[in-house]
């Protein structure tokens, strides 16, 4: 069966108008983009630092936000909850664990000490506050 081969390559101007229909509906989304799709979980603003190590070993992770709620595996709980929780993971682990802090920037100085006094009691031995890097625009240190 032969199909008729009618179609020719096309060769006249390109409307412009539709390209700048297009181009001002994705600049639209890419400006309201944060507005526009949901962000689960808390919004903790960490403090900035710069060249600080890593974390070697097994880590727990405990967030805090700027109201002191603390947030363990995703969900908020409180101190003595909370406590418990660090005494299982301890008796659990095989090796010495870590705890990182994601602490909001707004945290209390007391806060964090309740919540290291917490990890002593439990057994934790080290912690770590969580960090983002410093913004690019500083210059870096030699």
């Amino acid at each position: 069966m032969r199909f008729p081969r009618n179609k020719q390559i096309f060769r006249g101007q390109l409307d412009v108008a539709a390209f700048a229909g297009v181009m001002f509906i994705l600049l639209i989304f890419v400006l309201l983009h944060t507005r526009l799709v949901f962000t689960p979980g808390v919004p903790i603003q960490l403090p900035e630092a710069r060249d600080l190590p890593g974390v070697i070993g097994r880590t727990i992770v405990v967030a805090v936000n700027a109201n002191g709620q603390y947030y363990f595996e995703g969900q908020v709980t409180h101190e003595r909850l909370l406590h418990q929780r660090f005494k299982e993971a301890v008796d659990s682990a095989r090796e010495p664990l870590t705890l990182i802090i994601q602490a909001d920037k707004n945290v209390t100085v007391e806060q964090l000490d309740q919540l290291g006094f917490l990890a002593r009691s439990a057994g934790i031995k080290a912690a770590v506050q969580a960090t983002r890097p410093a913004n690019g625009t500083a210059r870096p240190t030699p």
